[in-house]
C-alpha cells in the first residue's frame, strides 16, 4: 500500500512538489511561533526569586550637576523609614527591577571566565530585606562586613554553579574578568551568600546570573541621583507617597524625588514582551490559515482531475472507504516530506545552541509543529477525500 502511494505521488511530482513546500513554510512558520511561545511560557512559570508586591522605588535628584552627599542622603533615608506605612527602606544602584537599565559585567575564578555577563547591583544592608530575596547558602551584608578588605558580595546560584561547581562558594574571592594581575582591592569580590536566581528582566524574561556588590555604609561618595527601594505595608497608596515626596523635598529643598510603584512597572514591561509576541502569532495564524485554503483548493482540483482514476478503480472493485483512505494516505506521506525537510532545518537550533537557549523549547516546539501540520492537512484533506469517496464509477466513467 505504502509502496503504491509513493508510486503514485512520483507520477505526480510537480504538482505535489508545490504541496511539500506549502508544508515545509508551513511547519517552519510553526516551529518558530512555538519555540517563543514555548520559551515566554517557561519562563513566565518560573520562580522570580524576589517579591515585588508592596515595594516603591524611589529617585532622589540633586539636581543638573549637583551632587548629594551621603550624610544628607543618610538622613533623608531614615526620616522616610520613620513614616508610618514604610516597612524598609535599601539604597541601591539605578538599574532596577523591570526598568531598562542595565549594568552587567564579567567575571573570573581561577582562569574560569563567565561566557556570559551578570547582572550587577549595588546593594545596602536592607536591599535582602526590601527584597525579599531567598538566601540558600551564607547571609546577607551585615556590619560585621564592614572591616572586610575585599568587597562583599551575594551572588545567585546560576553563577555560583558555574564559577565555585561543587565546591563551596562562602569565603571564595572572584575579580572581574578584565583586572589585571595587579588586582585592586575594590575588584576582588568575596561571596558571603548565595541567593536563588532572580528574573528581574521581565515576568516573560529568563533568570540572568547577577551579582550583589555590597554599598558600605557612611563612605565619602557624592551621587547626582541615588535609587531607593521601598518595601511598604498593604494598603498603602497615594497618601503615603505624597508623604514621601514631602519628607524628601523638607530635608534639602533643593533635590526632586520620583515614587514609582514596582508593580506598575513590571505591567508596563509585560507589554513590551506581549505585543510582539501576539504580532508574531498573528502573523503565524494568517500565514497557516492560507496554507490551509491553499491546501484545501490543490486537494479538491486533483480530485476534480482524477475523477477518470477514480472512477475506474471503483469499477474495479475498490470501496469507497478505500478510495477516500488513498487521498488521506497520499495526503499524509506528502506531509511527511515536508515535515521531514522542516524538521532537518528546526533541528540546527538545537544542536548549535542557537540564542543560547537549551535544547528542550526547540524539541517541544519541533514535536509541537508536527503536530500540528499534521493535523490541519488531514483536516483539509478529509472533506476532498470524502468526495472522492462519493464518486460513483459509471457516472465518472460517463463523463470521460
Amino acid at each position: 500500500m505504502l509502496r503504491h502511494l509513493f508510486t503514485l505521488i512520483w507520477n505526480r511530482k510537480r504538482a505535489n512538489l508545490l504541496l511539500i513546500s506549502e508544508v515545509f513554510f508551513s511547519f517552519v512558520v510553526l516551529f518558530g511561533v512555538g519555540a517563543v511561545l514555548i520559551t515566554v511560557g517557561k519562563n513566565y512559570l518560573a520562580p522570580r526569586g524576589f517579591e515585588s508586591t508592596q515595594v516603591w522605588r524611589l529617585l532622589v535628584r540633586a539636581g543638573q550637576n549637583q551632587k548629594m552627599p551621603r550624610a544628607e542622603l543618610d538622613d533623608v533615608l531614615r526620616q522616610v523609614k520613620a513614616l508610618p506605612g514604610v516597612q524598609t527602606v535599601a539604597l541601591t544602584s539605578g538599574n532596577l527591577p523591570f526598568t531598562f537599565n542595565t549594568n552587567n559585567s564579567d567575571f573570573v575564578y581561577k582562569g574560569r571566565k563567565t561566557p556570559f555577563y551578570a547582572n550587577t547591583y549595588d546593594a545596602d544592608d536592607r536591599y535582602g530585606e526590601a527584597m525579599r530575596l531567598h538566601l540558600r547558602e551564607g547571609r546577607w551584608f551585615q556590619p560585621v562586613d564592614d572591616g572586610t578588605h575585599h568587597r562583599p558580595v551575594v551572588i545567585s546560584q546560576d553563577l555560583r554553579e558555574f564559577l565555585f561547581g561543587d565546591e563551596p562558594a562562602l569565603g571564595k574571592i572572584f575579580t572581574y574578568a578584565g583586572a589585571g594581575k595587579e588586582t585592586k582591592p575594590e575588584d576582588e569580590f568575596q561571596v558571603v551568600g548565595v541567593a536563588d536566581n532572580v528574573r528581574m528582566e521581565s515576568d516573560f524574561s529568563a533568570a540572568i546570573p547577577s551579582v550583589w556588590k555590597r554599598l558600605v555604609p557612611y563612605d565619602t561618595t557624592h551621587w547626582e541621583t541615588a535609587a531607593v527601594l521601598v518595601r511598604v505595608a498593604p494598603g498603602q497608596g497615594g497618601a503615603l507617597q505624597e508623604k514621601i515626596a514631602r519628607t524628601v523635598a523638607g530635608v534639602t529643598r533643593q533635590w526632586t524625588t520620583e515614587v514609582r510603584v514596582m508593580e506598575d512597572d513590571r505591567l508596563h514591561r509585560r507589554l513590551f514582551t506581549l505585543v510582539p509576541v501576539v504580532g508574531l502569532c498573528l502573523m503565524g495564524l494568517f500565514l497557516i490559515i492560507n496554507v490551509a485554503l491553499g491546501l484545501f483548493g490543490v486537494l479538491w482540483y486533483n480530485i476534480s482531475q482524477r475523477r477518470a482514476e477514480i472512477g475506474l478503480r471503483r469499477a474495479m472493485g475498490a470501496t469507497g472507504a478505500g478510495i477516500g483512505a488513498q487521498f488521506l494516505g497520499e495526503m499524509m506521506v506528502v506531509t511527511t516530506f515536508g515535515v521531514v525537510l522542516g524538521g532537518l532545518l528546526a533541528a540546527q537550533f538545537p544542536l548549535l545552541h542557537a540564542f543560547d537557549l537549551p535544547a528542550q523549547p526547540y524539541l517541544l516546539a519541533i514535536a509541537a509543529a508536527a503536530g500540528a501540520v499534521y493535523f490541519i492537512t488531514a483536516l483539509c484533506a478529509w472533506q476532498p477525500s470524502r468526495l472522492a469517496a462519493a464518486i460513483q464509477p459509471a457516472v465518472a466513467l460517463r463523463e470521460e
